[in-house]
């Protein structure tokens, strides 16, 4: 390569080194976004579904995920409800409101998008074992009292603890009454469900199979009785085509290998595998070229030194060495996302992606992930 056009790659790079760290504020101002803000309508690729279960690999933002499609759908007047079943209270503080009891609450107005309807409610709902275990036993033993009695002397906390099978039915089945109830509020005679749709924040993809199979864990438990028709009930929803499960994975090895393993599992259990969302995306404002010339160390230092003299940097050689060797690992860590964005790719699912949030995500963040998410279509 010629000096110039050596110097002219270098400037060029540079110049894209600053919008890359131009983007990072941007994606952080746009998480501020109102929550009243409008949000462009497109189709869904899921008008069907009314059950979205979102699984994903730990620390890939699952819940995140949850919560905005939440608001997503809670659009157009529509009443959503978020369950989530691990204990973590992660609805709340991603709500930035009060510890969630084992009722349904309403936590938010839904997505406002363009065309001037009014957006719908999202309600949240905290379901632990040792709840949905009293309301099991008062429900089909008419154990009221009594079962509070059991609560008190640990026995709900041991039953639900030492067979796991019983615990999922028990934190599925509550999500199945939750997809089968009337409305209670506005409601008309034609209005089947209370809920236009439900989002599942569910256990991690490693499990995801497990918990919703529900039948299988049951296999060598219960035979006949009330939990075992209620597994079977369950089962009906989670395979028919009102469910959807995605799966949230970021663009590294491992969780793309259990998102791809988790699809495999899904499959052979019959239950039905819907988007992949690729979260935490980084900006993609460097060329490929430049970063070609990155990796090969095509890159003129006196350029890059001159360059950030014109922009007002006292520009030593460490300074200029420091930038290169930052600029190197990201021009590795985009061939490392790039072949995995490929391998999800070939995974033959629908694929959203969502941008990582510099700063913190609070509740405009939410919204702002919700709005993507409703232009890509998962809601």
């Amino acid at each position: 390569m010629s000096g110039d056009a050596l110097s002219r790659k270098s400037g060029s790079i540079c110049t894209s080194l600053r919008a890359h760290a131009c983007a990072a504020g941007h994606i952080r101002r746009r998480a501020r976004a109102r929550p009243d803000s409008l949000t462009s309508v497109s189709s869904s690729d899921w008008p069907k579904t009314r059950l979205h279960v979102v699984t994903g690999k730990g620390g890939t933002g699952k819940s995140t995920v949850a919560a905005a499609l939440a608001l997503a759908l809670a659009s157009t007047g529509k009443r959503v409800l978020l369950c989530e079943v691990e204990g973590r209270q992660g609805i709340a503080q991603l709500f930035d409101v009060p510890p969630l009891p084992y009722e349904e609450r309403r936590i938010a107005t839904g997505l406002f998008t363009e065309g001037g309807q009014q957006p719908g409610e999202v309600y949240a709902l905290h379901i632990d074992a040792e709840s949905a275990f009293l309301e099991y036993l008062s429900m089909y033993y008419k154990l009221g009292r009594a079962g509070k009695a059991l609560d008190r002397f640990g026995v709900i906390e041991f039953a639900t603890t030492i067979a796991p099978g019983v615990r999922d039915v028990l934190l599925t089945g509550k999500v199945f009454e939750a997809a089968k109830t009337a409305r209670r509020k506005g409601t008309s005679s034609k209005d089947r469900h209370g809920y236009d749709a439900i989002v599942l924040d569910a256990p991690p993809t490693g499990r995801i199979t497990q918990f919703l199979n529900v039948n299988g864990e049951l296999a060598g438990l219960a035979k006949v009785g009330p939990i075992k028709a209620q597994a079977d009930t369950v089962m009906t929803l989670f395979r028919s085509p009102q469910t959807a499960i995605h799966l949230v994975t970021v663009l590294e090895e491992m969780p793309v290998r259990e998102t791809a393993d988790g699809i495999a599992e899904l499959h052979k259990a019959a239950l039905p595998v819907g988007g992949v969302v690729v979260n935490l995306v980084r900006p993609r404002d460097i060329e490929a070229t430049e970063l070609d010339a990155i990796r090969s160390d095509e890159v003129d230092r006196s350029a890059i030194a001159a360059a950030l003299t014109s922009a007002g940097v006292d520009a030593d050689d460490a300074l200029v060495t420091s930038l290169l060797d930052e600029a190197r690992d990201h021009a590795e860590r985009r061939a490392l996302e790039d072949s995995q964005r490929t391998l999800i790719a070939d995974l033959g699912v629908p694929t959203y992606e969502l941008p990582r949030v510099a700063g913190g995500l609070d509740i405009g963040g939410l919204y702002e992930l919700a709005g993507l998410l409703r232009e890509q279509g998962l809601a």
